[in-house]
């Protein structure tokens, strides 16, 4: 009798209501994102981080005029960006191994690898792009470990120059387009020292490469607003769009 009374079995109504308020969450929820990006800046990207969501919150949100989306897997990449339209600008933002090199190369709307650490990995990343007959250069930063944090990717800041310069002068697939770093969790966002370090190393690249473009990528969810103020290019959110995220599989 009680499982009769509250057992309420969800029906094609129900996942539509479900459905549409999700949209108008993740629309809602983006546009206040972008509001704020662009008091801050405008010209900084914005970057839709969409690991472990549904192609379908994708799919809102691009609704919006949202084109450029970030992922961490590359396996995760790859099925998406075979889902969903090509008009797409992918943003590879997690750890690249060099096996995965030519998986996420062949990705033809891939707009960005933000994760080159080290001249090994820009080494394999040209290679791979040739062997899959690439067509146009594929846009990349160097990751950066501005923290020095053992457990945290990216090549130390004395190093960035050197990366930087063999990529310019040694990989003609890629095209170098700026800096990337994560700052250290939980450090004063309005005066991070991480932030400062990135914005001091693309001037000081930018200067010695004598390169017309080059951009610093930092800011995520918890400190975007600080990092435009700071002078961002690029920043990463996903939480303040898609909510939290449910755990890996």
């Amino acid at each position: 009798m009680f499982a009769k009374a509250f057992f309420r079995p969800i029906t094609r109504i129900s996942l539509r209501t479900m459905s549409t308020e999700r949209e108008q969450q993740v629309i809602s929820n983006l546009n206040k994102v972008r509001k704020e990006v662009a008091e801050l800046s405008n010209t900084a990207r914005l970057v839709a981080v969409s690991k472990y969501m549904p192609a379908e919150d994708i799919e809102y949100a691009a609704k919006t005029g949202q084109t450029h989306f970030g992922e961490n897997y590359v396996q995760e990449l790859v099925e998406k960006s075979q889902k969903l339209p090509a008009t797409i600008d992918w943003h590879f933002i997690g750890h690249l191994q060099s096996n995965k090199c030519k998986t996420v190369a062949a990705i033809p709307n891939l707009f960005l690898v933000e994760t080159i650490d080290g001249i090994k990995k820009a080494d394999a990343l040209n290679k791979a792009c040739g062997t899959v007959g690439r067509q146009n250069k594929l846009k990349v930063y160097v990751q950066v470990n501005t923290s020095g944090e053992e457990a945290k990717s990216g090549v130390p800041a004395s190093e960035a120059l050197d990366v930087c310069k063999h990529i310019k002068e040694n990989c003609p697939a890629l095209e170098l387009y700026g800096l990337m770093t994560i700052g250290m969790k939980d450090r004063d966002a309005a005066n991070n020292p991480d932030f400062e370090k990135i914005v001091q190393l693309r001037t000081d690249i930018q200067a010695e490469l004598q390169l017309d473009r080059f951009e610093a990528s930092f800011g995520m969810s918890s400190d975007f607003k600080e990092a435009l103020s700071e002078g961002s290019n690029n920043v990463r959110v996903g939480t303040a769009i898609f909510g939290g995220r449910p755990p890996k599989a």
